[in-house]
């Protein structure tokens, strides 16, 4: 693998070590649950609680700092539970539940934690906590967003961050550390979402809240974690000089503080490794990997995602090494920290201070509009945002406000977002996507009691929201609050000319761009246009097609058992013990039914159905698994050599097609689809592939770019004669190619399968594994097994 691969694949794997930052002083969230079920109790003349919370925190402490968390923690955590449940102490329940979070995460139990993060989220109802501002809700909050955010649930931990940042803004000071942990934790959440300015200005927000709350910031964790985490983020920028600075700094800070033993000092060392192997520097980046490893293995042990990562980063870092010529000491690593910054060492200026490297950000880049209706200019629509932007700026400017005025009694009860079929729902438009069915649009999802009531009205109102907008050079789109000429009934408008309405549930902290405005990113998929927007776009931008009329429309206000019902057949999920329901959805089907993006959700309804289409069994999961394998040596493994061979070129094409389908499918189901959703029909295929290597703890990475070599060297392979093909040498060296690939990706595949415990078998003919993955199918339904 190349350099630039490796550094893609190890791209914020350990921004933020494995208990993040937002371990958010669970003692502070026992003193307030608490301090509100203790006035519960009063005002019910209750006696109070046996439960003894301190005792457990004190004895939680105690087994980290024994270091014995990987075989203990666990079992302490869940007799807690049990115990302050039959005490009938609901705020020591909630407190053993926000520390059973953080040490799940760590352990990588993400699908355990979110049935942890449920019962934490109804049993903060059930106390009443939901509807105040106090700490203990503010401190939930943030950790049950933490938790679907390493879950990967991108959705839901984003709508709470949001209600965190609502509670925060009443219930905690300016420098309180939770505060700092919800910045922490949102900058993580736009890393993970490819929003890595957005990242930035929260981790430079969250380091200036710890560092004006500490006694001694030259020797404390937090502010050591903040500049590891940004160095991070500053790295997937390509600003290298100043993410050095910050993970140095980061090292220094532990050293200095003689913290080396803690367990968060390993995120510290491999953030440090990190940076290290972008410059190139590879002696510095294994040494800093070894030294995670070590502290890894002591605070967590060796069977975690955690330790098996950094493994695998130091592998492929000691790989680089090797290629490059440089010799690294084997020696061990308990107490010689080699070539990492030591204590006292002398650092360059802060970039903060105002020193400017070369990867330095440059000014951003501004956007044109083309009017030209011939040529190239056709490929450039008239706006330079992502549809999805467009889509969130729409509702939080335009529709929030309506409901707001006109349906107050309704506003907690409508989901509003942009989810099904349509480029931009995936976030994979381009200024090439937009030529139909794009514009100003969102999705009102409604129960069936609310629709009757008021759905016919409320698509009136939608239709006849205020449609045009500008964009700046920052890509920030803003409304003209009007109502449209040929629609009635719109809201009355804030104002006269181009205005912005406030979002309560979104106001911007220090230092970020606001929400108001709705800060779009001009991203790569829409570098081809050049300078800045000077004149309001009208919508629509683009016909409406006929497919995305009537009862196939895309936006607007919807029931939502039909809105389902229209994408896939269902109104709800089927049945988990319905495995031939299951199989009869494609996966291209569920792939629409759950991608988008959900704007807000105040009942959780919407996102639970939504959710119910993620939660494919897992039965069903491995039967599709087994039925790939099947495709992948048959279509791949057998018949595409034959067909070669015989010099059946369109017999040959045909089997590559099966092949990469077969092979792409099982990516994203080896990865889980509960993980990393399903993969989306033909067109945005690779597209999505592409991401999903290059995401976080992404299983069989490579393989997407193999596919890709696979089908370039297909015409050759299939069609090439004398003087065709790779370099006028004929066929022969593309078939030679595509085979070994071919053998490759199986042999990656059979890895996986063996880490994943669904074989015992080294045989690479895949057909003959697919007996050991349906040992594992738990249900006899015969549907779920092959011939």
């Amino acid at each position: 693998m190349d350099e630039e691969a490796l550094l893609k694949q190890f791209a914020a794997q350990f921004a933020h070590g494995p208990d993040d930052a937002d371990d958010t002083d669970a003692a502070a969230a026992a003193q307030g649950a608490d301090s509100t079920a203790n006035q519960v109790a009063d005002d019910a003349d209750q006696s109070p609680a046996t439960f003894d919370t301190q005792q457990f925190l004190n004895g939680l402490d105690a087994i980290f700092d024994r270091h014995t968390a990987a075989t203990e923690a666990g079992p302490y955590l869940e007799q807690a539970m049990v115990d302050a449940e039959n005490a009938g102490d609901e705020a020591g329940l909630l407190t053993v539940l926000n520390e059973t979070m953080g040490f799940y995460r760590s352990q990588g139990r993400h699908k355990e934690n979110q049935w942890i993060v449920q019962r934490a989220l109804e049993l903060a109802a059930r106390m009443g906590l939901t509807t105040g501002t106090s700490e203990a809700w503010a401190t939930t909050l943030i950790n049950c967003a933490t938790s679907m955010r390493a879950a990967k649930q991108y959705d839901q931990a984003e709508d709470l961050y949001h209600q965190a940042q609502s509670v925060c803004r009443h219930s905690l000071a300016p420098t309180d550390r939770r505060l700092a942990a919800l910045h922490n934790n949102l900058s993580m959440l736009y890393s993970e979402t490819n929003r890595p300015d957005k990242a930035e200005l929260e981790l430079r927000e969250a380091l200036r809240i710890i560092e004006a709350s500490s006694v001694n910031p030259d020797a404390d964790i937090d502010v050591s974690s903040s500049h590891t985490n940004l160095a991070l983020t500053l790295l997937t920028e390509h600003k290298l000089e100043d993410a050095h600075w910050h993970a140095a700094k980061a090292l220094e800070i532990y050293r200095t503080g003689h913290l080396e033993h803690s367990a968060h000092y390993a995120s510290a060392l491999a953030g440090f490794a990190q940076v290290c192997f972008a410059e190139r520097r590879y002696a510095d980046a294994v040494t800093g990997y070894r030294h995670a490893l070590a502290v890894i293995e002591e605070c967590y042990g060796k069977d975690t995602d955690y330790w098996r990562i950094t493994a695998d980063n130091l592998r492929q870092a000691e790989e680089a090494a090797a290629q490059a010529g440089v010799t690294v000491d084997n020696a061990g690593v308990a107490g010689d920290a080699g070539a990492l910054p030591q204590s006292g060492s002398r650092l360059p200026n802060s970039p903060a201070q105002g020193k400017t490297g070369a990867n330095a950000a440059s000014s951003p880049s501004t956007v044109s509009v083309s009017t030209g209706s011939a040529g190239a200019a056709e490929a450039v629509s008239a706006c330079p945002v992502s549809g999805l932007k467009l889509a969130r700026a729409f509702w939080t400017q335009m529709g929030k406000p309506m409901i707001a005025a006109k349906y107050p009694q309704y506003a907690g009860r409508i989901a509003a977002g942009l989810v099904g079929h349509g480029s931009e729902c995936y976030g994979f438009d381009d200024a090439y996507s937009q030529d139909h069915d794009f514009g100003p649009r969102f999705c009102l999802w409604l129960t069936d009691e609310d629709y009757a009531a008021i759905g016919e009205q409320l698509e009136v109102d939608y239709e006849a929201l205020p449609r045009k907008f500008s964009v700046d050079a920052q890509g920030r789109v803003t409304f003209e609050a009007h109502a449209r000429s040929d629609a009635s009934g719109a809201f009355p408008s804030a104002g006269a000319g181009s205005t912005v309405i406030p979002d309560a549930a979104n106001a911007p902290t220090p230092g970020t761009a606001t929400h108001d405005t709705a800060t779009a990113e001009s991203g790569a998929a829409f570098s081809d246009v050049a300078e800045a927007m000077t004149t309001p776009i009208d919508a629509p931008l683009s016909p409406v097609t006929p497919r995305a009329q009537g009862a196939n429309r895309r936006d607007g206000v919807f029931r939502i058992g039909d809105f389902f019902e229209s994408i896939t057949g269902y109104r709800t999920a089927p049945a988990q013990t319905a495995p031939h329901e299951w199989l009869m959805l494609q996966e291209s089907t569920l792939a629409a039914a759950t991608n988008g993006e959900v704007f807000a959700d105040p009942t959780g309804l919407f996102s639970k159905t939504r959710q119910g289409f993620k939660n494919m069994p897992d039965d069903v999961r491995l039967a599709l698994i087994s039925k790939r394998l099947g495709m992948i040596a048959q279509a791949g493994q057998y018949n595409l050599p034959r067909s070669l061979k015989r010099g059946d070129g369109a017999a040959a094409w045909l089997s590559i097609h099966e092949f990469v389908q077969a092979t792409a499918s099982l990516v994203f189901l080896v990865n889980v689809p509960m993980v990393v959703g399903y993969m989306p029909y033909y067109k945005w295929q690779f597209a999505a592939l592409r991401k999903l290597s290059g995401s976080m703890f992404a299983l069989l990475p490579n393989v997407g770019e193999q596919l890709e070599t696979v089908m370039r060297l297909s015409s050759a392979a299939c069609y090439g004669g004398a003087g065709f093909g790779e370099g006028g040498k004929g066929a022969a060296p593309a078939i030679e190619k595509i085979n070994d690939i071919v053998e490759q990706i199986a042999v990656d595949i059979v890895k996986e399968l063996k880490r994943e415990h669904l074989t015992t078998s080294g045989e690479t003919f895949l057909e003959w594994q697919r007996p050991y993955v349906e040992d594992h199918i738990a249900s006899d339904d015969p549907v779920l097994k092959s011939l």
